[in-house]
């Protein structure tokens, strides 16, 4: 009787181990074949540069694509696939099986992944803040936008900054000297598309996209005007630079802003342009030495110091004519009043503090 148990107990054994056999097997059969329940689902997948097949075959599990990391792992080294699969962003459904995953991995290509960013006129590299009222408002900068919108991380679109191709004639003339960025107001401020696959990848290429973009807005006559008044490109982008955050997106009022920088720059009555951005731009660089500060510097800038739009730059090219103003104030509506002497501006200022119309920018 004992081995008759025994035996009994040792055929259930068997088949039990065999039935889990089976089972496992079948789902493993399922999940290669991309059968069974939870199939037909949208997959989103991101492999990073550099992936090896076993951090693939985890992210293909925690995307849902696959249930058996270990299975996808070694079917890949039993046909040989090992390190052959492409990094990049891939969308497919979770019923294509191992086979078309894999040969998507490394045939099709990966649908690069793309996000909008949306660069306002006037934003600059760096964040800075400025004290109005006070109370501080930060502006962010490109490389916050980018890395908000998971194009790229800071420090490596500073890095693509240092080694991005200078071989365009808009940067003829840029500054790599003296200013804090030679790329500084040649990323044009636009909406973009740009890659988000990998951040050293994507960084440059964001900065090569928004350079091309700045060479396209500049046209011959453009140039030609810049030689005519007599400045360089960069030093036209400088200006446009400091119209555009003096006047925001006040585009009306932008030829009568540049006349009175250009009044300033002309007269000997003013040594210094006194731009208030100025001030704040350079203190976003923690070791500043007031080289941008305009109520110190004789003249322009070295360089520009935001992103100027086509509004500000035309501006810069085409003042209004024969302006008699060297001043200007605006309420806090946005509205502008130009004057011809200290007398005239400080009056208006006056008007605007009685009426609780008035905005003022502190600075350090």
């Amino acid at each position: 009787m004992e081995k008759k148990a025994v035996k009994k107990i040792v055929i259930i054994s068997a088949l039990a181990v065999a039935v889990l056999c089976l089972t496992f097997v079948a789902l493993i059969g399922c999940d290669f074949l991309g059968i069974g329940i939870g199939k037909g689902k949208n997959i989103e997948l991101d492999v990073e540069k550099g992936s090896s097949t076993t951090a693939i075959a985890n992210e293909l599990k925690e995307s849902g694509a696959i249930n058996y990391p270990l299975a996808f792992r070694v079917y890949s080294r039993l046909k040989g696939y090992d390190g052959m699969y492409k990094y990049g962003y891939y969308e497919f459904k979770n019923d294509v099986g191992y086979s078309a995953i894999a040969d998507k991995l490394m045939y099709e290509g990966a649908k690069a992944k793309t996000v909008t960013v949306t660069i306002p006129e006037g934003t600059g590299i760096n964040d800075y803040t400025k004290n109005v009222n006070g109370e501080d408002v930060v502006v962010p900068g490109i490389a916050t936008l980018l890395e908000k919108k998971g194009v790229c991380e800071k420090a490596d679109f500073f890095e693509a900054l240092k080694n991005a191709n200078l071989d365009y004639k808009i940067l003829e003339n840029c500054n790599s000297k003296d200013t804090y960025y030679s790329l500084e107001g040649y990323l044009f401020p636009d909406t973009y598309n740009f890659y988000a696959y990998d951040s050293k990848e994507c960084a440059a290429l964001a900065v090569e996209k928004m350079v091309a973009q700045s060479q396209s807005k500049i046209s011959d006559d453009m140039y030609k005007k810049a030689e005519d008044l007599g400045y360089s490109m960069n030093e036209i982008l400088t200006m446009a630079s400091i119209i555009q955050m003096e006047a925001g997106n006040n585009t009306s009022e932008m030829k009568d802003v540049a006349a009175v920088f250009y009044n300033r720059l002309n007269s000997q009555s003013f040594t210094t342009l006194g731009s208030s951005p100025t001030c704040y731009y350079g203190e976003s660089f923690a070791e500043d030495d007031g080289r941008y500060n305009t109520y110190n510097v004789i003249g322009l800038p070295p360089g520009p110091l935001c992103s100027p739009g086509i509004d500000a730059i035309k501006a810069a090219l085409d003042p209004t004519e024969n302006s008699p103003y060297y001043y200007f104030v605006t309420d806090s509506k946005g509205n502008f009043y130009f004057h011809k002497t200290i007398g005239e501006q400080n009056a208006t200022i006056n008007k605007l503090k009685q009426g609780n119309n008035w905005i003022y920018e502190y600075f350090d």
